[in-house]
């Protein structure tokens, strides 16, 4: 009795063209006593009305199965990314149908306008794809799919609920990660403005002899090689391999700020795991720590195949915290993990001079054994705000105020430069790039 109220009760609803046909009934019962003429066409229009209801509802719930639907949602979704999502569709019945879908996507993603509308000839198959784009990491829980299907009458309309729930886990940017890769394997990383490093002398390891081709510098003929070959044959060198590269994520509130929908950690996440992936593909060894008011996850340099999905798998669990960096404890982390100089990139926010004093004492016991990189964030709200011209008394002070802010990040580049420390100021939306760049910057020049 349940699944039967449940069938044609709660699973039945009206159309418009019932509604209207409706209207039209209820006026012509109306006028039917002003004007003698209209007799019995009222009856008439109703009686017809409730044959073609019973008709529509016959033809709807003749076939249990009417229309099939199958949604494809990936095992895993890429933060920040846009991921594809399908709905496939097949019309099962005898005729043609008008199709509306909800789909229940995770309420992360605040939309409540998800509805797709098409028409299936009979037999007809069809594929939906749409798009999501998460930004924050974390398990994200999609519901069942409903689908409304209409006959060509289209006065009512029956609900199917297909599918099952589903929760799905939102990564680091793997997405992009697949992207880098397979450019630093092909070294096309040009294409997507990575610049090309001019190498600097030849004392990188020596790779192979080889025989000469157009274009190789006549400077590392190999003549002894050539003598006994009898061809002319040159020397081959490669990147010192097996340099230790640590990515260092700070996750106190300084890396809240949200832009474009992700906070600061969240691209430092991302440009941490692209950074590892093609340190690995360059074979150098990629690791890992995180910081905050205490030491976090420590994941040591290694080149394994494993290597990246362990680090994926830290980086996915993170979250900011809402404390200061503690850097006496990352000091202290620091020392007791690399027993080797490395080059640790350091993923941090600062927005004043005094935020960064405060911090700089441990930068520079850092930089006494390892190459640092201190990598932060362009405030960009304030550098546009800088750059508009003032159309007031307020404009000016606000202008003024955003200018000085902006100074101070100059600044800071000066005072890390004059300790020898490396820095990088960059915008969010950047930072791969920019991050990928300076690394292969310090490779070209061996400043590991």
């Amino acid at each position: 009795m349940k699944s039967f109220f449940r069938k044609y009760y709660t699973d039945l609803f009206l159309g418009k063209r019932l509604f209207i046909a409706l209207g039209i009934s209820v006026a012509l019962f109306l006028f039917s006593f002003f004007l003698s003429f209209l007799g019995d066409l009222p009856y008439f229009f109703f009686g017809a009305l409730i044959v073609l209801v019973a008709v529509d509802l016959f033809i709807l719930y003749r076939n249990d199965k009417g229309v099939f639907l199958r949604r494809e949602i990936p095992d895993r979704l890429s933060n920040g990314d846009e991921n594809e999502l399908k709905i496939y569709l097949e019309n099962f019945y005898s005729f043609a149908v008008t199709v509306g879908i909800i789909d229940e996507i995770p309420f992360q993603f605040q939309k409540r306008d998800i509805w797709f509308s098409t028409s299936l000839s009979s037999r007809e198959q069809k594929i939906i794809t749409y798009n999501l784009r998460p930004t924050k990491r974390g398990e994200y829980h999609f519901g069942i799919s409903r689908l409304y299907v209409q006959s060509p009458l289209a006065l009512l309309s029956r609900r199917f609920n297909i599918g099952t729930e589903k929760t799905v886990p939102v990564y680091p940017s793997f997405l992009k990660l697949r992207q880098y890769e397979l450019l630093a394997v092909s070294n096309r990383l040009t294409d997507i403005g990575i610049k090309k490093m001019r190498r600097i002398g030849h004392s990188m390891e020596f790779d192979q002899v080889k025989n000469y081709v157009s274009g190789d510098d006549y400077r590392t003929v190999n003549w002894k090689a050539t003598a006994r070959k009898g061809d002319l044959m040159v020397n081959s060198y490669t990147d010192e391999k097996a340099q230790h590269i640590y990515c260092i994520i700070d996750k106190s509130r300084a890396m809240k700020m949200p832009f474009e929908g992700l906070s600061l950690l969240d691209y430092a996440i991302n440009a941490s795991l692209i950074l590892s992936s093609v340190a690995l593909v360059k074979q150098d060894k990629a690791g890992l720590i995180t910081i905050a008011e205490k030491t976090g996850s420590l994941v040591p340099a290694d080149r394994r195949p494993t290597q990246l999905n362990k680090i994926m798998e830290v980086l996915y669990k993170e979250k900011t915290r809402y404390l200061e960096t503690d850097m006496e404890a990352l000091y202290i982390s620091v020392r007791a993990a690399l027993k080797q100089r490395s080059l640790v990139v350091f993923f941090t926010n600062f927005e004043s001079m005094s935020a960064l004093e405060r911090q700089l004492p441990f930068l520079k016991r850092i930089a006494k054994f390892h190459l640092l990189l201190v990598v932060f964030f362009e405030n960009t709200t304030l550098k546009s705000l800088s750059e508009e011209p003032a159309q007031n008394v307020e404009g000016i002070y606000i202008k003024t105020i955003a200018e000085k802010f902006a100074f101070e990040k100059k600044l800071m580049i000066k005072e890390l430069t004059k300790h020898g420390i490396l820095s990088l100021l960059t915008q969010p939306q950047n930072l791969t790039v920019n991050v990928v760049n300076r690394y292969l910057a310090i490779k070209a020049r061996q400043q590991i």
